[in-house]
């Protein structure tokens, strides 16, 4: 039975995360439920979905009770990916949606994404915190009537509106490799298939939430290793490989190199901004250069914002943004209620190679100008005590505390950012040649090190 301080380790900055019946029971689980339907400010319809980790369905039903019993009806769309709660509580309007997944975690943990009406992220600046404390207090508003449950399919609807976002007529006959890593993207993208001219091939398509072949986090060199040898080997045009909930995508160009969050939201923007000009696009704090210098190449605004998807989300809709991208392969567009989409993402991406009739490898040269680090973590005691030793030793240099620490040499910069829920630093870099990248690299190691 989860005790107090398992629920405050569970609610993260984002989302919920914890591992499977120590911390995340079914109990627990329930009333989050009930929390969710008494804190959410607007009347309605909340939608449920999960993913197909072992515990999901069992969790999603807690869920379920304990919303119904604080008299709020339910829509349980079933199995899906995370981007199809955020459509169907923004497209049928409905009061909010909860995710029953753990994303990429390993098999023993799950979770649960929250967001409200038009799919507004809740967050830890946003209700979050609240959800949390009705949770810890255990006290009830008494509902006169149950909620009703209806259970809904709505693959369909959520087809056709990643559909929307490319011209299918212009779509080329391309061979496309799929690793889904035994997540949601094993049961969408068959379903896509009809409707597009791809050649796909399929990789670990069954949906296994122990993960067999490797954890669903395309990020990670060791995740993609089969998907590069397949795209080599079917000569294909490229391949994508979707994280567990499938929110996130990452390319593979034909020559079996892993594009960037950077260089894919740079060629996305590049794509976005040709069909509509001046247009605001965002991008977080680790992106590289590319990316602004992309925007602002093409008469866009560039926004960097802090990392994470709640943040994004609000700051897409302060400014109006058609766009954004980071990093860590979510892309977020206006049309899909400013929420990221790993197959909008993959599909603009097959649209972006069929018009422009060129190799990915040479449509995106352009936006691989620089020398970057894969994102590194350190294990420390004191992360503010490593943040202030830094920022003092690059004292006379530019910085920034956007978010975490980023400090601008002439030819380089670097960002180190603390975790939000363990005790980790996360070092990023990007310089103008592979010696300055090495150089500065190893000085601020040494420091966070010392």
């Amino acid at each position: 039975m989860a005790n107090k301080q398992h629920i405050e380790n569970i609610f993260k900055a984002y989302d919920v995360r914890g591992i499977v019946g120590v911390e995340l029971t079914p109990e627990v689980s329930e009333k989050i439920g009930r929390a969710m339907a008494q804190w959410l400010p607007t009347q309605g319809v909340i939608a449920i979905g999960r993913d197909m980790r072992p515990d999901s369905l069992e969790l999603s039903k807690a869920l379920i009770k304990g919303i119904t019993e604080q008299g709020r009806d339910v829509w349980d769309i079933g199995e899906v990916t995370s981007d199809m709660i955020y459509f169907t509580t923004g497209h049928f309007k409905l009061a909010g949606g909860l995710m029953v997944t753990a994303s990429h975690n390993p098999g023993n943990y799950n979770g649960i994404k929250f967001c409200g009406e038009n799919a507004k992220p809740i967050g830890i600046e946003s209700g979050l915190m609240d959800i949390k404390e009705l949770v810890l207090k255990d006290i009830w508003n008494t509902s006169e009537q149950q909620g009703s449950v209806s259970e809904k399919d709505v693959i369909e609807e959520w087809l056709q509106h990643a559909l929307s976002f490319v011209d299918v007529k212009k779509l080329k006959p391309l061979k496309v490799v799929v690793d889904a890593g035994n997540g949601m993207a094993g049961k969408i993208i068959p379903e896509l298939e009809p409707y597009v001219p791809f050649e796909v091939t399929e990789m670990f398509f069954e949906l296994d939430g122990t993960f067999p072949n490797h954890i669903a986090n395309p990020i990670e060199p060791e995740n993609i290793k089969d998907l590069i040898e397949r795209v080599k080997s079917e000569k294909a045009d490229v391949g994508v490989a979707f994280d567990g909930d499938g929110d996130r995508a990452v390319l593979i160009d034909e020559k079996g190199n892993a594009l960037s969050g950077t260089t894919v939201t740079a060629m996305l923007a590049d794509y976005f901004l040709k069909k509509q000009p001046s247009s605001t696009i965002l991008y977080n704090a680790t992106c590289g250069w590319a990316v602004p210098e992309t925007i602002e190449k093409n008469g866009g605004k560039a926004i960097r914002t802090k990392v994470g998807h709640s943040f994004i989300k609000a700051e897409m809709r302060s400014k109006n943004a058609l766009f954004a991208g980071e990093s860590s392969g979510h892309y977020y567009f206006k049309d899909n209620f400013m929420a990221d989409s790993g197959l909008i993402a993959a599909l603009v991406a097959l649209q972006v190679i069929s018009l422009s009739g060129k190799p990915l490898s040479e449509i995106t040269k352009d936006f691989i100008r620089y020398y970057q680090i894969p994102e590194t973590n350190f294990k420390v005691e004191n992360k503010q005590a490593i943040l202030d030793k830094l920022a003092e030793e690059f004292k006379d240099i530019k910085q920034d505390q956007l978010d975490g620490l980023t400090i601008w040499l002439e030819n380089a910069w670097v960002n180190i950012r603390p975790s939000n829920t363990e005790s980790i630093l996360r070092l990023n870099a990007e310089a103008k040649s592979q010696s300055e990248l090495n150089s500065v690299v190893e000085k601020v190691t040494k420091i966070i090190s010392s």
